[in-house]
């Protein structure tokens, strides 16, 4: 097998893999995924603690909301990336647009998964928080295979 088909094959089954992580989250019911959350505030604050003493207390009333609306936009931010650079590697026709969207696309069809898991919602804000992250992936991806490639040009 080619090094080029290899790099199209491995680009997108790290695509899809991280595909189906952001759809196996977005299956957890709502008490799994608090807990979950729950679980990377109280790590965060553990470490804040150590780093700031006395910022425990401090009232950080929307640290879940923060940690919720983040993991959102970084799970779309590495959608992008990934997506761009298997489009990039399959030649495709534009990889930049098309890759943002696929990952629109696909934050559409995950908020419209999570209207039929028990106590979560699908919400418009959930995919421009997730569009802008896709957005963000593939503008700095971009910018980077843009200078590699200008780099190693003759």
């Amino acid at each position: 097998m080619k090094k080029k088909q290899l790099t199209v094959i491995l680009t997108w089954t790290c695509t899809l893999i991280w595909m189906a992580i952001i759809f196996y989250l977005s299956s957890q019911p709502a008490a799994q995924s608090d807990q979950l959350s729950n679980g990377l505030k109280n790590g965060l604050l553990s470490i804040l603690t150590h780093l700031l003493p006395g910022i425990e207390n401090i009232e950080i009333g929307n640290l879940d909301f923060l940690i919720r609306k983040n993991a959102h936009f970084i799970a779309y931010f590495i959608l992008g990336v990934l997506t761009l650079l298997a489009l990039f590697h399959s030649a495709a026709s534009k990889p930049a647009k098309l890759a943002l969207l696929i990952c629109l696309l696909y934050a559409l069809s995950d908020e419209f998964h999570q209207l039929f898991v028990p106590g979560r919602s699908g919400q418009f804000r959930d995919v421009l928080i997730d569009g802008a992250g896709a957005f963000l992936g593939v503008l700095l991806a971009s910018i980077v295979i843009n200078r590699i490639s200008r780099r190693f040009e003759v």
